[in-house]
């Protein structure tokens, strides 16, 4: 596994070393000795979360106020635009966002420590993304950022509005926005 970048203030763009051959291919995708190596850190994983999702589905920007959550997210099928914004006052890339394209053929990852609100466009007729989590599902803590907020300016490769979900449509603009210290 290697760094491809290291973006705001500890997110990282990784990619697997894969093995290929005339049966298919294998790769590793986390290991937490060379995690560790690689990044400082050694995350305690205690949660894997599976969506799938239609081409123009938009999720998030999903976080928890409490019971933050670090995540290490990859697409296992389709494509997807994966985004990450900044919400740690403290930080000196608060307010920032960061998106790459994560999908099965590049078998890129994203790892966002705590305190970073994420969401992702699906861009394939369908996705699905697997994604670890560092901390549980707190339904009472989630919040949502909203996804179209000028002031982020997101870049989203949007060709029509996307499909959100209820909670999604509702979300805050980060001067609205609960965020963490």
């Amino acid at each position: 596994m290697r760094v491809i970048e290291r973006a705001l203030n500890g997110v990282l763009l990784l990619e697997p070393t894969v093995y290929q051959d005339a049966r298919g291919s294998f790769f590793e995708s986390f290991n937490a000795r060379q995690w560790q190596a690689l990044t400082g850190h050694a995350p305690l994983f205690v949660q894997d979360n599976q969506s799938y999702s239609r081409r123009g589905v938009l999720r998030g920007l999903h976080y928890q106020i409490r019971q933050a959550q670090g995540k290490l997210v990859r697409c296992l099928s389709g494509a997807i635009y994966d985004v990450c914004v900044d919400l740690r006052r403290a930080s000196p890339t608060f307010g920032q966002w960061c998106g790459w394209e994560l999908s099965a053929d590049n078998r890129r990852m994203v790892w966002l420590p705590e305190g970073f609100a994420h969401g992702f466009l699906a861009l394939s007729d369908q996705a699905d993304c697997l994604y670890k989590t560092t901390d549980y599902r707190a339904p009472d803590a989630e919040r949502t950022l909203a996804w179209n907020d000028p002031a982020l300016a997101i870049s989203w490769p949007l060709s029509s509005s996307p499909i959100l979900s209820e909670k999604d449509k509702m979300g805050l603009p980060l001067n609205q926005a609960e965020l963490f210290d």
